[in-house]
């Protein structure tokens, strides 16, 4: 068995879990103070409540169905976070007259390109947020996935370069260093 799917998830008081059969499978909804998102899990992996908890089961012991049963736990668990403290990640941009500022909802970044970058949050839960500087950006919301990807791309529009650091980057990404030309004429 899974070690990490046989884990019983443990509901919190502010949190209110459904479990819906679908045609596929099973959708769980998970409401909390701050949001809900819902997620639908293939029908090889049986979701049910007990005493405050969700517990998760296999049908058999193939790899495919064993892969399952420990991301449909931890997906449930982000789940749960989501609604209750939410995800957050940071990113710091690096480089002269690199900068960005909010207009609305919508990021605007001035990354040295011929022209002004635009990136808007997919929903109205995921928020990104400026510091005076305009160096610091905060991407949160209540799913980790989007989240993630929203910062991904944010990340992709100036990826940080190894020579300078130059570019986006993650607060607690350390960047590896390459030695210029000078350096080979020895």
């Amino acid at each position: 068995m899974s070690r990490i799917g046989k884990n019983p998830i443990q509901i919190p008081d502010k949190v209110e879990v459904t479990i819906l059969e679908s045609p596929i499978g099973q959708t769980v909804k998970v409401k909390g103070p701050k949001g809900e998102l819902e997620s639908s899990f293939r029908k090889e992996i049986t979701i049910s409540k007990q005493d405050g908890k969700i517990i998760l089961k296999r049908d058999s012991d193939e790899k495919p169905v064993k892969s399952l049963h420990g991301t449909s736990r931890t997906l449930i668990q982000n789940m749960i976070l989501g609604v209750t403290q939410g995800f957050k990640k940071e990113l710091d941009i690096v480089g002269v007259g690199y900068r960005a500022q909010l207009q609305g909802t919508k990021l605007v970044l001035q990354m040295g390109y011929s022209h002004p970058v635009e990136v808007e949050p997919p929903n109205k839960e995921t928020k990104i947020e400026i510091d005076k500087n305009q160096t610091h950006l905060t991407v949160t919301g209540i799913s980790k996935q989007t989240v993630g990807d929203l910062a991904a791309y944010i990340r992709s529009v100036r990826a940080p370069e190894p020579y300078k650091g130059k570019g986006i980057k993650y607060s607690d990404e350390k960047i590896r260093r390459k030695v210029g030309k000078s350096a080979a004429k020895k």
